[in-house]
């Protein structure tokens, strides 16, 4: 179960599942068929060239309502928003990535000092609970670093309300293990299970819904059905997302590309006369997440040297970026916590991206309702 790291590689993918974007789709997307070393032919497995924008959403929903239309494709189209949903919500309330990072800081450091966490900590990310589900999850996670978006959900909730894990150091482990990490989309889908992003609202794992949705692999005992969300003392102000004004360069200027965003185009009026490659540096990540990304920068940066015929510089320390003579550096947007800060440096985000974040200010059907204008003008008949 590899994935290649390349743009060549994810429109084969859009190739092959483009056919079921459609009512298919929707009929299948909530089984977990397991992995058995290929992909399940209901998954789309785009989300990790998405991650990095090897293809973008816009690619993406294209495909999707070209081929079926957008009634058909709703349920699809629905999920390639929700992306853009949680992205946008969190660029708005910075504060949750933060308090974030403090908690699970928190946590590993409480891990370190109370043996019974420890205990029980190690037992969840090694597969050792004695729940056959979870257990199998686990091992799934950290052999293939992908799970099903069913999985996901019932082994947050596994792990919050059943073995009373802080969900940080569970949203850690994904972002640890998954190709397709997003520091949004992980995180308050985590904090969705804990009822900590739609308030009061916490999602429990039931045995009578895995049965059904595995096929009857598991008959997981001993799960809390009835659960009660978390809280916090303090609710996250939102600071609306304006995108900042697009920069013009004049004379030399390089195009960076980075982690969070591997499209090599721009909507500047000058093509770049270098291309400087921020190669990650990822030591908390497992070794087949840093490959990926590190393989993925590669690629982009290698296609962005051929089509736009200039050098390519290739830098592995954001603070080093100075010392690269290559004039003015532009790049995209960063999405919050899916690359380093980029100080000084200019940044331009793009138009889907402009269109779909400052929606995200509630829940998502804001951006569900608002999405089919603002796609409209992009090109796209949602």
């Amino acid at each position: 179960m590899i994935l290649e790291p390349t743009r060549a590689a994810a429109l084969a993918r859009l190739d092959a599942f483009s056919p079921r974007m459609g009512r298919r789709y929707a009929a299948e997307r909530n089984h977990d068929h397991g992995s058995a070393g290929a992909w399940p032919a209901n998954v789309s497995m785009l989300s990790p060239y998405l991650r990095h924008r090897l293809i973008d959403e816009q690619e993406v929903l294209a495909r999707a309502l070209d081929k079926h239309g957008p009634d058909a494709a709703e349920k699809f189209v629905s999920e390639v928003l929700w992306r853009g949903y949680f992205r946008g919500w969190l660029e708005q309330r910075p504060a949750v990535w933060d308090r974030y990072l403090a908690e699970r800081d928190a946590a590993l450091a409480a891990v370190e000092a109370n043996g019974g966490l420890a205990r029980d900590y190690r037992a969840a990310i090694e597969g050792r609970t004695g729940i056959d589900c979870f257990d199998a999850w686990a091992d799934e996670l950290t052999a293939h670093n992908w799970l099903h978006n069913h999985a996901r959900m019932w082994f947050a909730s596994i792990w919050i309300f059943t073995l009373r894990l802080p969900w940080v150091l569970g949203a850690d482990f994904f972002l640890r293990h998954l190709l397709d990490g997003d520091a949004a989309s992980n995180t308050l889908s985590w904090r969705w299970v804990a009822g900590l992003h739609t308030r009061g609202k916490a999602y429990a794992a039931r045995a009578d819904n895995i049965a059904r949705y595995t096929g009857g692999r598991f008959n997981p005992k001993g799960l809390v059905e009835e659960v009660e969300p978390l809280t916090e003392d303090e609710e996250a102000p939102l600071i609306r997302f304006t995108p900042p004004p697009r920069p013009e360069p004049a004379g030399e200027w390089s195009l960076l590309l980075h982690e969070g965003d591997l499209a090599i185009g721009h909507s500047l009026a000058t093509p770049p006369s270098a291309i400087v490659a921020l190669v990650p540096r990822e030591e908390r990540v497992a070794p087949a997440v840093a490959a990926f990304r590190r393989g993925a920068v590669e690629d982009a940066a290698t296609r962005a040297g051929a089509s736009y015929g200039c050098p390519v510089h290739r830098v592995e320390d954001a603070a080093t970026l100075g010392d690269i003579r290559a004039g003015r550096l532009v790049a995209a947007y960063v999405p919050l916590g899916n690359a380093p800060a980029l100080p000084q440096v200019d940044t331009f985000v793009r138009d889907y991206d402009a269109a779909v974040w400052p929606l995200a200010t509630a829940g998502f059907f804001k951006v569900k309702a608002g999405a089919p204008a603002k796609s409209r003008a992009l090109g796209l008949p949602l």
